[in-house]
Protein backbone atom coordinates (compact mmCIF):
# COMPACT_ATOMS: atom_id res chain seq x y z
CA UNK A 1 0.00 0.00 0.00
CA UNK A 2 1.42 3.35 -0.96
CA UNK A 3 1.88 6.52 1.05
CA UNK A 4 2.79 4.72 4.26
CA UNK A 5 -0.57 2.99 4.55
CA UNK A 6 -2.50 6.28 4.84
CA UNK A 7 -5.38 5.07 2.69
CA UNK A 8 -5.99 2.07 4.96
CA UNK A 9 -6.37 4.27 8.04
CA UNK A 10 -8.67 6.62 6.14
CA UNK A 11 -11.02 3.72 5.50
CA UNK A 12 -10.87 2.68 9.14
CA UNK A 13 -11.60 6.25 10.28
CA UNK A 14 -14.64 6.53 8.02
CA UNK A 15 -16.04 3.09 8.82
CA UNK A 16 -19.49 2.95 10.36
CA UNK A 17 -18.44 0.12 12.70
CA UNK A 18 -17.85 1.08 16.31
CA UNK A 19 -14.63 0.53 18.25
CA UNK A 20 -16.00 -2.48 20.04
CA UNK A 21 -16.51 -4.33 16.80
CA UNK A 22 -12.99 -3.44 15.62
CA UNK A 23 -11.57 -4.75 18.89
CA UNK A 24 -13.48 -7.98 18.39
CA UNK A 25 -11.60 -8.44 15.14
CA UNK A 26 -8.30 -7.90 16.91
CA UNK A 27 -7.65 -4.62 15.08
CA UNK A 28 -5.98 -1.59 16.56
CA UNK A 29 -8.13 1.50 16.93
CA UNK A 30 -7.37 3.44 13.71
CA UNK A 31 -5.79 6.87 13.92
CA UNK A 32 -7.81 9.79 12.62
CA UNK A 33 -6.68 10.95 9.23
CA UNK A 34 -8.12 13.35 6.72
CA UNK A 35 -9.43 12.39 3.29
CA UNK A 36 -7.01 12.71 0.39
CA UNK A 37 -8.88 15.65 -1.06
CA UNK A 38 -8.16 17.63 2.13
CA UNK A 39 -4.68 16.36 2.88
CA UNK A 40 -1.96 19.01 3.19
CA UNK A 41 0.95 19.14 0.81
CA UNK A 42 3.65 16.44 1.22
CA UNK A 43 6.12 19.28 1.61
CA UNK A 44 5.01 19.78 5.24
CA UNK A 45 7.98 19.29 7.59
CA UNK A 46 8.14 15.90 9.27
CA UNK A 47 9.04 17.64 12.52
CA UNK A 48 5.46 18.91 12.79
CA UNK A 49 3.68 15.84 14.01
CA UNK A 50 0.06 14.96 14.52
CA UNK A 51 -1.12 18.36 15.77
CA UNK A 52 -1.28 19.86 12.28
CA UNK A 53 -4.78 19.72 10.83
CA UNK A 54 -6.95 20.05 7.79
CA UNK A 55 -10.17 22.06 7.92
CA UNK A 56 -13.43 20.43 6.80
CA UNK A 57 -16.62 22.23 5.81
CA UNK A 58 -17.90 21.93 9.38
CA UNK A 59 -14.82 23.66 10.75
CA UNK A 60 -13.43 20.58 12.54
CA UNK A 61 -9.81 19.52 12.16
CA UNK A 62 -8.37 16.05 11.72
CA UNK A 63 -4.87 15.29 12.95
CA UNK A 64 -2.38 13.61 10.67
CA UNK A 65 1.26 12.58 10.62
CA UNK A 66 3.16 14.33 7.78
CA UNK A 67 5.40 11.26 7.52
CA UNK A 68 2.38 9.48 6.01
CA UNK A 69 2.44 12.00 3.16
CA UNK A 70 5.82 10.96 1.81
CA UNK A 71 6.16 11.36 -1.93
CA UNK A 72 4.93 8.18 -3.56
CA UNK A 73 7.66 8.23 -6.19
CA UNK A 74 10.34 8.35 -3.50
CA UNK A 75 8.75 5.45 -1.65
CA UNK A 76 8.56 3.36 -4.80
CA UNK A 77 12.19 4.05 -5.63
CA UNK A 78 13.37 3.02 -2.17
CA UNK A 79 11.32 -0.17 -2.14
CA UNK A 80 12.09 -1.22 -5.70
CA UNK A 81 8.52 -0.86 -6.92
CA UNK A 82 5.01 -0.18 -5.65
CA UNK A 83 3.57 -2.17 -2.79
CA UNK A 84 0.70 -4.31 -4.12
CA UNK A 85 -2.88 -3.56 -3.20
CA UNK A 86 -3.22 -6.96 -1.52
CA UNK A 87 -0.62 -8.79 0.51
CA UNK A 88 0.27 -12.43 -0.13
CA UNK A 89 -1.55 -13.38 3.08
CA UNK A 90 -4.74 -11.73 1.83
CA UNK A 91 -4.50 -13.41 -1.57
CA UNK A 92 -4.03 -16.85 0.02
CA UNK A 93 -7.02 -16.20 2.29
CA UNK A 94 -9.13 -15.16 -0.70
CA UNK A 95 -8.28 -18.38 -2.52
CA UNK A 96 -9.47 -20.35 0.50
CA UNK A 97 -12.73 -18.47 1.04
CA UNK A 98 -16.01 -19.79 -0.32
CA UNK A 99 -17.29 -16.96 -2.51
CA UNK A 100 -20.93 -16.89 -1.41
CA UNK A 101 -20.70 -18.46 2.04
CA UNK A 102 -17.77 -16.27 3.08
CA UNK A 103 -15.85 -18.68 5.29
CA UNK A 104 -12.95 -21.13 5.06
CA UNK A 105 -13.20 -24.89 5.12
CA UNK A 106 -13.56 -26.16 8.68
CA UNK A 107 -11.22 -29.06 7.83
CA UNK A 108 -8.27 -26.94 6.74
CA UNK A 109 -5.59 -27.25 9.45
CA UNK A 110 -2.74 -25.80 7.38
CA UNK A 111 -3.85 -22.32 6.45
CA UNK A 112 -3.17 -20.68 9.82
CA UNK A 113 0.44 -21.86 9.87
CA UNK A 114 0.95 -20.98 6.21
CA UNK A 115 -0.37 -17.45 6.76
CA UNK A 116 2.28 -16.84 9.43
CA UNK A 117 4.93 -17.87 6.93
CA UNK A 118 3.42 -15.47 4.40
CA UNK A 119 3.86 -12.63 6.90
CA UNK A 120 7.62 -13.19 6.93
CA UNK A 121 7.64 -13.49 3.12
CA UNK A 122 5.79 -10.18 2.74
CA UNK A 123 8.15 -8.38 5.12
CA UNK A 124 11.16 -9.79 3.25
CA UNK A 125 9.82 -8.76 -0.16
CA UNK A 126 9.22 -5.26 1.20
CA UNK A 127 12.84 -5.21 2.35
CA UNK A 128 12.02 -4.86 6.04
CA UNK A 129 13.71 -8.05 7.24
CA UNK A 130 16.58 -10.18 5.95
CA UNK A 131 18.97 -12.88 7.07
CA UNK A 132 21.95 -12.02 9.21
CA UNK A 133 25.00 -11.80 6.95
CA UNK A 134 27.15 -14.49 8.48
CA UNK A 135 29.35 -16.79 6.39
CA UNK A 136 28.67 -19.64 8.82
CA UNK A 137 24.97 -19.56 7.95
CA UNK A 138 25.62 -21.63 4.81
CA UNK A 139 26.30 -24.66 6.99
CA UNK A 140 22.63 -24.54 8.06
CA UNK A 141 19.49 -25.29 6.04
CA UNK A 142 17.81 -22.08 4.83
CA UNK A 143 14.96 -22.50 7.32
CA UNK A 144 17.37 -22.45 10.29
CA UNK A 145 19.18 -19.23 9.38
CA UNK A 146 18.81 -16.20 11.65
CA UNK A 147 16.57 -13.21 10.81
CA UNK A 148 17.14 -9.53 11.55
CA UNK A 149 15.22 -6.30 10.96
CA UNK A 150 16.90 -4.03 8.40
CA UNK A 151 14.24 -1.32 8.04
CA UNK A 152 11.83 -0.26 10.78
CA UNK A 153 9.61 1.91 8.56
CA UNK A 154 5.99 0.85 8.95
CA UNK A 155 4.18 -0.75 6.00
CA UNK A 156 0.66 0.47 6.79
CA UNK A 157 -0.56 -3.13 7.11
CA UNK A 158 -1.51 -3.77 10.74
CA UNK A 159 -0.35 -7.38 10.99
CA UNK A 160 2.93 -6.70 9.19
CA UNK A 161 3.72 -3.72 11.41
CA UNK A 162 2.84 -5.64 14.57
CA UNK A 163 5.21 -8.43 13.57
CA UNK A 164 7.95 -6.00 12.58
CA UNK A 165 7.78 -4.24 15.97
CA UNK A 166 7.84 -7.57 17.79
CA UNK A 167 10.92 -8.69 15.89
CA UNK A 168 12.69 -5.40 16.54
CA UNK A 169 11.91 -5.55 20.26
CA UNK A 170 13.32 -9.07 20.38
CA UNK A 171 16.53 -7.87 18.74
CA UNK A 172 16.75 -4.97 21.16
CA UNK A 173 16.64 -7.45 24.03
CA UNK A 174 19.69 -9.15 22.50
CA UNK A 175 18.02 -12.15 20.81
CA UNK A 176 17.80 -12.97 17.12
CA UNK A 177 15.79 -15.99 16.05
CA UNK A 178 15.79 -18.33 13.06
CA UNK A 179 13.15 -18.43 10.33
CA UNK A 180 11.49 -21.65 11.48
CA UNK A 181 11.48 -20.41 15.08
CA UNK A 182 9.67 -17.23 14.08
CA UNK A 183 7.02 -19.08 12.08
CA UNK A 184 6.43 -21.42 15.05
CA UNK A 185 6.24 -18.55 17.55
CA UNK A 186 3.85 -16.50 15.42
CA UNK A 187 1.67 -19.61 15.09
CA UNK A 188 1.76 -20.40 18.82
CA UNK A 189 3.56 -23.68 18.13
CA UNK A 190 5.93 -23.54 21.09
CA UNK A 191 6.38 -25.25 24.44
CA UNK A 192 8.23 -22.26 25.86
CA UNK A 193 5.72 -20.43 28.07
CA UNK A 194 8.01 -17.38 28.03
CA UNK A 195 7.47 -17.11 24.25
CA UNK A 196 3.72 -17.66 24.12
CA UNK A 197 3.17 -13.89 23.87
CA UNK A 198 4.70 -13.91 20.38
CA UNK A 199 1.65 -15.63 18.94
CA UNK A 200 -0.35 -13.54 16.48
CA UNK A 201 -4.01 -14.15 17.28
CA UNK A 202 -7.06 -14.01 15.03
CA UNK A 203 -4.94 -13.62 11.89
CA UNK A 204 -7.61 -14.94 9.54
CA UNK A 205 -10.31 -12.70 11.00
CA UNK A 206 -8.04 -9.65 10.92
CA UNK A 207 -7.06 -10.30 7.31
CA UNK A 208 -10.72 -10.69 6.37
CA UNK A 209 -11.53 -7.40 8.12
CA UNK A 210 -8.73 -5.73 6.16
CA UNK A 211 -10.19 -7.07 2.92
CA UNK A 212 -13.57 -5.64 3.93
CA UNK A 213 -11.88 -2.26 4.38
CA UNK A 214 -10.35 -2.60 0.92
CA UNK A 215 -13.74 -3.38 -0.62
CA UNK A 216 -12.89 -6.94 -1.63
CA UNK A 217 -15.13 -8.67 0.94
CA UNK A 218 -18.29 -7.69 2.78
CA UNK A 219 -19.52 -8.69 6.23
CA UNK A 220 -22.63 -10.74 6.89
CA UNK A 221 -23.96 -12.78 9.80
CA UNK A 222 -24.90 -16.42 9.33
CA UNK A 223 -26.60 -18.74 11.77
CA UNK A 224 -24.73 -21.97 12.53
CA UNK A 225 -27.19 -23.99 14.61
CA UNK A 226 -26.73 -22.54 18.11
CA UNK A 227 -24.77 -19.40 17.37
CA UNK A 228 -24.32 -16.58 14.87
CA UNK A 229 -20.99 -16.06 13.14
CA UNK A 230 -19.70 -13.19 11.05
CA UNK A 231 -18.85 -14.31 7.52
CA UNK A 232 -17.21 -12.47 4.65
CA UNK A 233 -18.57 -13.26 1.17
CA UNK A 234 -16.68 -11.93 -1.82
CA UNK A 235 -17.87 -8.46 -2.84
CA UNK A 236 -15.31 -7.78 -5.58
CA UNK A 237 -15.44 -10.87 -7.78
CA UNK A 238 -13.00 -9.40 -10.32
CA UNK A 239 -10.22 -9.18 -7.73
CA UNK A 240 -10.53 -12.83 -6.76
CA UNK A 241 -10.86 -13.91 -10.39
CA UNK A 242 -7.65 -12.05 -11.13
CA UNK A 243 -5.81 -13.96 -8.41
CA UNK A 244 -7.18 -17.29 -9.64
CA UNK A 245 -6.20 -16.42 -13.21
CA UNK A 246 -2.64 -15.47 -12.19
CA UNK A 247 -2.11 -18.68 -10.23
CA UNK A 248 -3.60 -20.88 -12.95
CA UNK A 249 -1.54 -19.20 -15.67
CA UNK A 250 1.66 -19.55 -13.65
CA UNK A 251 1.10 -23.28 -13.20
CA UNK A 252 -0.02 -24.07 -16.75
CA UNK A 253 1.97 -21.89 -19.17
CA UNK A 254 4.25 -23.83 -21.52
CA UNK A 255 6.83 -21.30 -22.70
CA UNK A 256 10.21 -20.42 -21.27
CA UNK A 257 9.09 -16.76 -21.06
CA UNK A 258 6.75 -16.03 -18.15
CA UNK A 259 3.51 -14.47 -19.45
CA UNK A 260 2.49 -11.10 -18.00
CA UNK A 261 -0.93 -12.54 -17.10
CA UNK A 262 0.76 -14.73 -14.47
CA UNK A 263 2.11 -11.68 -12.62
CA UNK A 264 0.80 -8.80 -10.56
CA UNK A 265 0.53 -5.34 -12.09
CA UNK A 266 3.51 -3.71 -13.76
CA UNK A 267 5.67 -1.84 -11.28
CA UNK A 268 4.84 -4.08 -8.32
CA UNK A 269 7.77 -5.08 -6.14
CA UNK A 270 9.40 -8.40 -7.13
CA UNK A 271 6.57 -9.50 -9.44
CA UNK A 272 8.02 -12.91 -10.31
CA UNK A 273 9.02 -13.79 -6.76
CA UNK A 274 5.57 -12.77 -5.55
CA UNK A 275 3.97 -15.07 -8.10
CA UNK A 276 6.14 -17.95 -6.87
CA UNK A 277 5.34 -17.26 -3.21
CA UNK A 278 1.61 -17.01 -3.87
CA UNK A 279 1.46 -20.37 -5.65
CA UNK A 280 3.63 -22.24 -3.13
CA UNK A 281 1.92 -20.65 -0.11
CA UNK A 282 -1.52 -21.51 -1.51
CA UNK A 283 -0.33 -25.08 -2.01
CA UNK A 284 1.01 -25.29 1.56
CA UNK A 285 -2.24 -23.78 2.87
CA UNK A 286 -4.28 -26.44 1.04
CA UNK A 287 -6.29 -23.87 -0.93
CA UNK A 288 -4.70 -24.34 -4.35
CA UNK A 289 -7.50 -26.72 -5.36
CA UNK A 290 -9.88 -23.78 -5.36
CA UNK A 291 -8.02 -22.19 -8.28
CA UNK A 292 -8.34 -25.25 -10.51
CA UNK A 293 -12.10 -25.44 -10.91
CA UNK A 294 -12.00 -25.16 -14.70
CA UNK A 295 -9.12 -27.57 -15.29
CA UNK A 296 -9.46 -31.21 -16.30
CA UNK A 297 -8.06 -33.97 -14.12
CA UNK A 298 -4.90 -34.25 -16.23
CA UNK A 299 -4.41 -30.48 -16.20
CA UNK A 300 -4.86 -30.36 -12.43
CA UNK A 301 -2.26 -33.07 -11.88
CA UNK A 302 0.18 -31.30 -14.19
CA UNK A 303 -0.45 -28.00 -12.37
CA UNK A 304 0.19 -29.59 -8.98
CA UNK A 305 3.38 -31.12 -10.32
CA UNK A 306 4.46 -27.72 -11.68
CA UNK A 307 3.86 -26.19 -8.25
CA UNK A 308 5.98 -28.87 -6.57
CA UNK A 309 8.73 -28.32 -9.14
CA UNK A 310 8.65 -24.58 -8.40
CA UNK A 311 8.71 -25.23 -4.68
CA UNK A 312 11.71 -27.52 -5.00
CA UNK A 313 13.61 -24.94 -7.04
CA UNK A 314 12.90 -22.01 -4.72
CA UNK A 315 13.18 -23.66 -1.29
CA UNK A 316 16.90 -24.15 -1.92
CA UNK A 317 19.57 -21.46 -1.94
CA UNK A 318 20.89 -20.42 -4.36
CA UNK A 319 17.56 -20.89 -6.10
CA UNK A 320 17.46 -23.23 -9.08
CA UNK A 321 19.76 -25.87 -7.56
CA UNK A 322 17.20 -28.49 -6.56
CA UNK A 323 18.20 -30.80 -9.43
CA UNK A 324 21.77 -30.88 -8.20
CA UNK A 325 20.76 -31.57 -4.61
CA UNK A 326 18.11 -34.06 -5.64
CA UNK A 327 15.38 -32.52 -3.46
CA UNK A 328 11.92 -33.82 -4.27
CA UNK A 329 9.03 -35.13 -2.24
CA UNK A 330 7.69 -38.65 -2.62
CA UNK A 331 4.37 -37.18 -3.64
CA UNK A 332 6.17 -35.13 -6.29
CA UNK A 333 7.88 -38.22 -7.71
CA UNK A 334 4.53 -39.99 -7.97
CA UNK A 335 3.03 -37.03 -9.81
CA UNK A 336 6.07 -36.87 -12.09
CA UNK A 337 5.55 -40.51 -13.02
CA UNK A 338 1.89 -39.80 -13.64
CA UNK A 339 2.76 -36.77 -15.79
CA UNK A 340 5.16 -38.83 -17.90
CA UNK A 341 2.55 -41.56 -18.21
CA UNK A 342 0.10 -39.03 -19.65
CA UNK A 343 2.61 -38.15 -22.33
CA UNK A 344 3.29 -34.61 -21.09
CA UNK A 345 6.04 -32.73 -22.92
CA UNK A 346 9.14 -31.26 -21.33
CA UNK A 347 7.87 -27.70 -21.62
CA UNK A 348 6.99 -27.70 -17.92
CA UNK A 349 10.65 -27.86 -16.95
CA UNK A 350 11.51 -25.06 -19.37
CA UNK A 351 8.79 -22.90 -17.85
CA UNK A 352 10.14 -23.42 -14.33
CA UNK A 353 13.69 -22.60 -15.41
CA UNK A 354 12.43 -19.46 -17.15
CA UNK A 355 10.76 -18.42 -13.90
CA UNK A 356 14.01 -19.03 -12.00
CA UNK A 357 15.91 -16.77 -14.39
CA UNK A 358 13.38 -13.94 -14.03
CA UNK A 359 13.52 -14.11 -10.23
CA UNK A 360 17.32 -13.97 -10.32
CA UNK A 361 17.02 -10.71 -12.26
CA UNK A 362 14.86 -9.27 -9.47
CA UNK A 363 17.34 -10.21 -6.77
CA UNK A 364 19.68 -7.55 -5.40
CA UNK A 365 22.85 -9.35 -6.48
CA UNK A 366 23.90 -12.93 -6.00
CA UNK A 367 23.74 -12.62 -2.22
CA UNK A 368 20.25 -11.22 -1.70
CA UNK A 369 19.57 -11.84 1.98
CA UNK A 370 15.88 -10.95 1.62
CA UNK A 371 15.26 -13.49 -1.15
CA UNK A 372 17.35 -16.02 0.77
CA UNK A 373 14.99 -15.53 3.71
CA UNK A 374 12.03 -16.19 1.42
CA UNK A 375 13.63 -19.49 0.38
CA UNK A 376 13.93 -20.42 4.04
CA UNK A 377 10.23 -19.75 4.63
CA UNK A 378 9.27 -21.83 1.58
CA UNK A 379 11.35 -24.67 3.02
CA UNK A 380 9.39 -24.41 6.27
CA UNK A 381 6.07 -24.46 4.40
CA UNK A 382 7.17 -27.46 2.35
CA UNK A 383 7.32 -29.53 5.52
CA UNK A 384 3.65 -29.21 6.40
CA UNK A 385 1.99 -32.59 6.88
CA UNK A 386 -0.15 -32.30 3.73
CA UNK A 387 2.98 -32.14 1.55
CA UNK A 388 4.72 -35.24 2.92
Amino acid sequence: MSAGGLSRRRVAASSSQGPDEDDAWGLNGGSNTSPSSHAPSPSVSTNNLAHAGSAFAGGSKIAYDPRDLINEGEEDARQGGKAPRLTIMEEVLLLGLKDKQGYLSFWNDNISYALRGCILIELALRRRIALVKDTNRRSLPPSERVVEVIDTRLTGETILDETLKMMKQTETSGEKLAINTWVDLLSGETWNVMKIGFQLKQVRERLAKGLVDKGVLRTEKRNFLLFDMATHPVADVHTKDGIVSRVTTLLTFTTSAVPASALDKEGTQARHMRAVCLAVSAYAASVLDNAFGRLTYEEREAAFQRCEDIMNEFMTWPIGTSTATGSATARGRRREASRIGMGSSGTGREAVLGLVQEVKKEAAGEEDLCFELVSGVLEVLSKLDSLL
